[in-house]
Order: structure tokens, then sequence, then C-alpha cells
């Protein structure tokens, strides 16, 4: 499982440290795609083969399923750690999430988001002012 929120920032080349307490859940190979919100997802090999399986059974005849499986695969990249324990961002993923040096990693239950630094410390403001009213609607929640 994956927490915990940590501060990186991207090289020239589009390298982006991995933190350390990730790497191992990550696995030697994962898959980078366009996340939602305008982040990157982050899956291991066997969370992303879980993933894939559920959406090829969305039906073809939806568009709006085939949209989204269209978005979500042609911006998916398989990544592995180099020795310095960082990854090679594509430059259309970068763009996508508007990663130019600050990032945010965070760990979100079965995956690994990255975030622009203001996009994240907005969209968690936002979302801060609103996390009971959230928690109200989401009843099977029972914290």
């Amino acid at each position: 499982m994956f927490m915990g929120e940590y501060q990186h920032s991207i090289d020239e080349k589009g390298r982006l440290i991995v933190p350390a307490k990730f790497r191992e859940g990550l696995g030697s190979d994962f898959v980078v795609t366009r996340g939602l919100d305008h982040c990157l997802f982050v899956y291991p090999r066997k969370e992303w083969e879980t993933l894939e399986a559920k959406l090829k059974s969305l039906p073809l005849t939806s568009a709006d399923a085939r949209a989204f499986v269209r978005f979500f695969f042609s911006g998916a990249t398989e990544c592995d750690l180099d020795k310095q324990g960082r990854i090679l961002i594509p430059g259309p993923l970068r763009e996508y999430g508007t990663l130019a040096r600050d990032c945010v990693v965070i760990g979100v239950s079965n995956r690994v988001e990255i975030w622009a630094k203001d996009a994240w410390e907005s969209y968690s403001a936002d979302a801060a002012d609103s996390f009971a009213a959230i928690a109200e609607k989401l009843t099977d929640l029972n914290l």
C-alpha cells in the first residue's frame, strides 16, 4: 500500500526521483499514465494488469468507455528505475501534468500520483475545505 506525501524536483532531462518508500511496492517495472485532475497515475505491474482487465470489460459500444480507454492507454508508458531511483517522465506526460520543476509524489493506496507542486497545493486546499462534506456523502466509509 502506498501512502504519504513527498516533494521532489524534475531535472532538466525529465527525470524524477521516486521516493524510497515507494520503490519496493512499485517493483522493477511499472506503468505511468495520465490520471484524473491533471496528475499522473503510477501503477505497479500487477495493479496495472487488474485495471487493464476492468477497462477491457467496458462495453465497446459506449462512446464514453471508448474515449476513457483511449485517453488512459494512449498516455501510458512502461517505466523502470535507474541506479539513482529516478524515472524518466516522457514529454507528453510532463505537459499533461504541467510538471516543470517542483513536484509532489503522493501515495494513494494502490497507486502513486505525481502532481505539479502548485496544482497539488491548490487541489489539497480545496479538498481540505470540503473534506467533511465529502465524507458525509460517502456513507459506507465508516471512519
